[in-house]
């Protein structure tokens, strides 16, 4: 099958591209320059370097040109922060672009569609007391999103699958990992880390890219998939950051929620000083924080062909390279937005 990428140099998008071209499909790519220094991408991928958002209809047609498969990995997450409302921001990045790709590929007969979207997504039909779509613009827009995407499978003409993807773990060498923002938290919190009850359901990133590949070869029709394999409270998480940072006997404090939620306060009082607007509202998301956001491999998972992996490697490599960063032992790229 031939396989269009929007996102291959990505950490999941690169993932996708092994194993895709492992199983004998022939994978093209546009993502946006440069490419992260050391990064390991296959030598088969068919690679161009620009902008899809600038790119005319007919230039994407041409990219979609053979295409069976079409692979959604760009976008932004979470850790955006801009100008009010910030929701405009997520539309425009996550939401339009993919409308916009959504339609060429069908005109141009593309029958496989993954997209990379996000387990808020499932927590918000399955946990309706959390209000996560009403009280986060991000959440919002990744069950938009998802909920426009779903809008264009049609049996027998294109089958979709979205991947609501959620902590992941590992590294594509030259890209700055997501954790950064964890492992300097943690750095600084002394002489114990102090975090609230909850825990939420992990994969690694090769995971992920069995995932992208099991859903564009076995998914008939419009159906979101809830991607988790390890569940780990809060402190069984902070437990291995702990011992990857080098500070293996370092305390971890079970703050109450209250504490907590107060120190959301000033991350909002923060953002309002510079203002900014956050895709999550803290705050609010202490309800978010403390829960336990917990799937099983067989919801899945496993349906897709994911096998196990080693998750406290993939952990260790991804605070180890966070570590790098903040020490500027390495040169990275940030995602858009950062």
């Amino acid at each position: 099958m031939k396989i269009f990428i929007v996102g291959g140099t990505g950490l999941l998008g690169s993932e996708a591209a092994k194993e895709l071209i492992k199983r004998g499909h022939q994978v093209t790519s546009i993502a946006l320059p440069p490419i992260p220094m050391g990064a390991n991408l296959p030598a088969e991928m068919e690679l161009t370097l620009g902008n899809y958002l600038t790119m005319s209809d007919e230039e994407l047609r041409a990219k979609f040109t053979g295409a069976e498969g079409f692979i959604f990995a760009a976008g932004v997450d979470e850790r955006v922060e801009g100008p009010a409302p910030i929701y405009d921001f997520y539309d425009k990045y996550n939401i339009k672009p993919l409308e916009r790709m959504l339609k060429i590929a069908k005109e141009s007969g593309v029958k496989h569609v993954v997209v990379l979207g996000s387990y808020f997504a499932y927590f918000e039909r399955t946990r309706p007391d959390l209000h996560m779509a009403e009280e986060h613009p991000y959440i919002r827009s990744r069950v938009v999103q998802e909920t426009m995407a779903m809008s264009y499978a049609d049996d027998g003409k294109m089958n979709v699958a979205v991947l609501e993807l959620p902590y992941i773990f590992g590294t594509q060498p030259g890209r700055k990992p997501v954790w950064v923002f964890l492992v300097e938290m943690v750095k600084k919190m002394k002489p114990a880390t102090m975090w609230p009850k909850g825990g939420t359901t992990m994969v690694t990133v090769r995971q992920v890219g069995q995932a992208i590949a099991g859903a564009l070869e076995k998914n008939v029709g419009g159906h979101a998939y809830p991607i988790g394999w390890y569940n780990m409270n809060w402190k069984q998480m902070l437990t291995l950051f702990h011992k990857y940072m080098g500070t293996p006997k370092k305390k971890i404090w079970t703050i109450p929620t209250a504490f907590f939620k107060m120190g959301m306060y000033s991350v909002v009082k923060d953002q309002k000083k510079r203002h900014i607007d956050g895709g999550l509202k803290m705050v609010e998301f202490t309800k978010v924080m403390t829960s336990e956001l917990f799937i099983k491999p067989e919801q899945a998972c496993i349906p897709l062909g994911v096998t196990p992996d080693d998750i406290e490697k993939a952990i260790a490599a991804s605070v180890e390279l966070s570590l790098d960063v903040l020490n500027k032992k390495t040169e990275v790229v940030a995602m858009k937005g950062e």
